[in-house]
C-alpha cells in the first residue's frame, strides 16, 4: 500500500515524548520523511508514500509539508499537542511499520542540522542537485530509482546488514 505523506508526517509527530525532551522541528520531520521513503523503497522496491521529494537548499523537502508548517522557521520545535493534519495513523503494513520504527530509531535521535548535513552528502539528493548553485531553488525530483540503487548499494556493501530487521545506521 502506498501511503499518503501526511499519514507518514503524523505517525512521526506522535511518537515524540516530550516529557523526555523530544523535539520535532520542521527541518528535521522532512529529512525522517526522506528516509523512510528511501528505505521503504531499498528493502521493497516500491514507495512508502506518493508524493515527490525536491532537493531543495536545506536537503530533501515534501513539499506539501513545508506548505503545512512554512509560518515556522525551520528549525522551530513543532507543538506535538496540535492536531496538524486531522489524520488518524492507518492500519500499517508490517512491512511500512518496519521502516518507520527503524527510522524512528536510527535517525529520530539526531539533530535537524546532522539530518540535514547526512542527507546532502549522499548520492540521491547531490545528483537530483548537479548544475545548481547553494542556493538555487530546484523542484525537481529525487528520483525513486536513485533511491533505491543508493540504498540497496549500502545494503549489499555490508554497512546495513540485509536483515530487514536490523538498524540501517
Amino acid at each position: 500500500m502506498i501511503y499518503n505523506v501526511k499519514v507518514i508526517a503524523n505517525w512521526f509527530l506522535t511518537r515524540m515524548v516530550t516529557d523526555a525532551g523530544d523535539t520535532m522541528s520542521h527541518l528535521k520531520l522532512q529529512k525522517l520523511l526522506y528516509y523512510a521513503q528511501a528505505w521503504h523503497l531499498a528493502f521493497y522496491n516500491k514507495p512508502l508514500f506518493k508524493e515527490k521529494i525536491e532537493p531543495w537548499s536545506k536537503g530533501p523537502v515534501v513539499p506539501c509539508i513545508y506548505d503545512k508548517f512554512k509560518d515556522l522557521p525551520f528549525e522551530s520545535a513543532i507543538n506535538p499537542f496540535k492536531d496538524y493534519f486531522d489524520i488518524k495513523d492507518p492500519d500499517f503494513s508490517d512491512e511500512a511499520r518496519h521502516v518507520l520504527e527503524q527510522v524512528h530509531t536510527t535517525y529520530g535521535e539526531h539533530s535537524a542540522g546532522y539530518l540535514q548535513e547526512l542527507a546532502c552528502r549522499e548520492f540521491p539528493y547531490r545528483n537530483a542537485r548537479k548544475g545548481l548553485g547553494f542556493h538555487e531553488i530546484s523542484h525537481g525530483e529525487i528520483s525513486h530509482k536513485v533511491m533505491t540503487n543508493y540504498y540497496r548499494k549500502r545494503l549489499q556493501y555490508g554497512k546495513y546488514t540485509s536483515q530487514k530487521k536490523a538498524i540501517f545506521h
